[in-house]
């Protein structure tokens, strides 16, 4: 399981309500029911789907960019998004509509200000391509580069509490990654909640 899903699963309370949003196969729904916790995937791609549905994980089909308004506000204990905000249209809004329907969120998404993206920029003048990102610039699904940074400034805006940031690294930074995560730092981890 990638490590980021581990770190997310250490945050859930047994027995919670969780809506996981764009959840691919239902790895971390899957884990999660062993934990005694309930709920739903959302998902837009069949296959994906179908690999949700023989895992045994409640999922439904939706396209997130229109929004979570087939769910009550409070609806879910946590509301995750896990290496997909920055695919999303209106990150910002659908950050909102986390915050709507969930009391808590979970979000983590590829860190863009990493020092080998700004490295491969700076001297091939071309958008880096790596195992964290496989995708040339003209094919990608990502539309919102961000950083640490970024996202902590976003949240600020919209009055979103940040309880807790974790940081996953490659290789041997892990030392550095707590002091400049910004640089180092290769996925970042967030639970959220409203002010």
């Amino acid at each position: 399981m990638r490590s980021d899903l581990d770190i997310i699963s250490t945050w859930i309370k047994p027995d919670s309500r969780v809506l996981d949003l764009a959840c691919g196969d239902g790895e971390l729904l899957e884990k999660l029911q062993q934990h005694n916790i309930s709920g739903y995937g959302l998902e837009i791609d069949p296959e994906q789907i179908s690999r949700c549905i023989a895992k045994g994980v409640n999922v439904v089909e939706q396209n997130l960019d229109r929004g979570l308004g087939n769910f009550a506000d409070n609806s879910f204990d946590t509301v995750i998004m896990t290496q997909a905000l920055q695919t999303m249209r209106f990150p910002h809004l659908v950050l909102q509509e986390m915050l709507r329907v969930g009391r808590d969120c979970i979000v983590t998404f590829p860190n863009f200000g990493h020092w080998r993206a700004r490295w491969h920029l700076a001297f091939s003048g071309r958008m880096p391509v790596s195992d964290l990102l496989p995708y040339q610039w003209y094919d990608t699904p990502n539309i919102h580069f961000c950083t640490f940074k970024d996202f902590e400034v976003l949240c600020r805006e919209l009055g979103i509490e940040i309880i807790e940031r974790r940081v996953t690294t490659q290789g041997s930074a892990n030392a550095l990654k707590q002091k400049l995560p910004n640089l180092f730092g290769v996925t970042a981890i967030y639970h959220l909640r409203k002010r």
